[in-house]
């Protein structure tokens, strides 16, 4: 498994962001999926999403300060994938921090992971960069 974070200031306040954001945002912004369905349940919002020829759902909890999700199930591009998404008051805006965990589970893990957190690393940039373009 390897650990990616990216932390990125953005001209909207936490409560500007909490509005802003969703688990299907979030998705979209990161570019690779788009949003099939989303359930909202109890136990948080499960959303179904579809990029690459590849269709796989994520978990999404609410935080006080952000969201967390995973990838749940057999499909999707990752055996484990799970991310922090953060932010916090500063200078009349907010610091987006975005922490992610993932794994290929392929053979040569040192290698194959490396790839993985190489693909989430941009997906990363992107989520932050469409954020911040929309503020």
């Amino acid at each position: 498994m390897r650990t990616v974070e990216r932390t990125r200031f953005v001209d909207a306040t936490p409560a500007e962001l909490d509005r802003l954001l969703s688990p299907s945002a979030i998705l979209e912004h990161e570019g690779t999926f788009s949003t099939v369905e989303s359930t909202a349940g109890d136990e948080g919002t499960r959303v179904t999403a579809r990029g690459g020829g590849v269709e796989a759902v994520f978990a999404f909890q609410t935080l006080d300060d952000g969201f967390e999700y995973r990838q749940v199930g057999e499909r999707g591009p990752f055996e484990f994938m799970e991310t922090t998404l953060t932010y916090a008051a500063e200078n009349h805006g907010s610091e987006v921090r975005v922490r992610s965990t993932v794994s290929l589970g392929l053979p040569l893990p040192a290698l194959s992971d490396r790839l993985a957190a190489w693909k989430r690393r941009g997906e990363l940039d992107r989520l932050l960069d469409g954020l911040a373009a929309e503020v």
